[in-house]
């Protein structure tokens, strides 16, 4: 893996480090479609979006206290299929696409509270692959040194085969630059995913944005307007019940958030065990309430593992199935059906979903819920 990591701080105005001169005369470049024909729906799979390279002209120069870093990884990034998956939906208060260009180089902006304290970290990719990236805050350091690995550098791919399946196999060999990232942060991606337990995403991102900026802490440096750092493990254990409330969180899940603050110290140490694994998610699953989806959805954006299958989602089962036999199964059956790819068994359901395939739609869709009335 090519890399560079000259990190480096210096002492001038920030507001110079993203002003118009250095935007970095950079652009937005459609990228090129992967239709993945299906072999048993002969379905045509939609290519998914995402946000192509910047032109390669160069910065004007550092601002105070911000940390920097150019990385040039040994694959074909694609940097919005990397970032999605941290993301909870339009108006994530700790993730914002700054496509135009508006606040600096066109690219994406994340909020971190890392062990070092607070950081926001902004990252854009040039046409040649490489990406710049820059952060400011207590925690700088911290998420400048985990951007590979944020995006995917250490995920191997050497014992994975998916040459069995010719839908699989030709969805991979169309997606070179697939690979599962690993955030390092498992109690902020572990609320996250307590959140959406039992409930659409449209209920679990709404929570997320009301709880994170309510109790959050503004993002340090030059980070668009409105992004928030999410709350501290002292701060979810604060909230009060109320809130939790309004926020439209029933009581179970906002106990499982606290019960899970309580912990946190003892979750981020499970990084130290690698990307995820059983006793990992023992570990998880010991805090009250989590169970395997959440324990799964977790490690899959803290550890970056390539196993953790989210069993007992709502749609996964079926998408699964669709795309290997044509039709819809249960979770057995589709633990079934991904054990020959036993310790890539997440990844595959990643390939499927980034080929662009899609179940048919029928059938009943989840209710949404309103707790704040009850």
């Amino acid at each position: 893996m090519s890399t560079t990591l000259a990190s480096e701080t210096s002492q001038t105005d920030p507001a110079e480090s993203l002003d118009a001169a250095e935007r970095l005369e950079t652009s937005l470049v459609p990228e090129p479609a992967q239709h993945v024909a299906h072999p048993v729906t002969g379905q045509a799979a939609e290519s998914p979006i995402s946000l192509a390279a910047l032109t390669d002209a160069e910065s004007a120069g550092p601002a105070e206290g911000v940390v920097t870093t150019t990385w040039t990884p040994d694959f074909p990034l694609e940097l919005a299929r990397a970032m999605g998956d941290y993301s909870r939906g339009v108006g994530d208060p700790t993730l914002q696409w700054d496509r135009e260009g508006k606040f600096g180089a066109p690219g994406v902006w994340k909020t971190l509270l890392t062990p070092l304290g607070p950081a926001t970290l902004h990252l854009a990719q040039r046409a040649r692959g490489e990406v710049v990236a820059r952060a400011w805050g207590a925690g700088a350091e911290w998420a400048i040194d985990g951007v590979p690995q944020l995006l995917g550098a250490g995920d191997e791919l050497d014992d994975f085969d998916p040459s069995a399946h010719p839908f699989l196999a030709e969805a991979h060999r169309r997606l070179p630059g697939l690979r599962l990232g690993r955030i390092s942060l498992v109690f902020e991606m572990l609320v996250a995913s307590i959140l959406e337990q039992k409930v659409t995403s449209k209920e679990a991102r709404q929570s997320w944005r009301v709880l994170v900026r309510g109790h959050g802490t503004a993002a340090p440096g030059p980070a668009p307007a409105g992004m928030r750092v999410a709350p501290s493990p002292d701060a979810w254990r604060m909230i009060p019940s109320w809130d939790f409330h309004r926020a439209g969180v029933d009581p179970k899940r906002s106990r499982t958030c606290v019960e899970a603050a309580k912990v946190a110290r003892g979750l981020e140490r499970t990084l130290e065990l690698g990307r995820g694994g059983p006793e990992v998610e023992r570990r998880l699953r010991s805090v009250s309430g989590v169970g395997v989806w959440t324990a799964a959805e977790t490690r899959q954006r803290s550890h970056g593992d390539a196993d953790a299958v989210s069993v007992g989602d709502y749609h996964v089962h079926d998408t699964v199935g669709w795309a290997l036999i044509g039709k819809p199964i249960d979770d057995d059956g589709m633990l079934e059906l991904l054990e020959p790819w036993r310790g890539h068994r997440h990844r595959v359901v990643r390939i499927i979903h980034a080929s662009g395939f899609r179940k048919p739609r029928f059938g009943p869709r989840m209710t949404i819920q309103d707790h704040r009335n009850h």
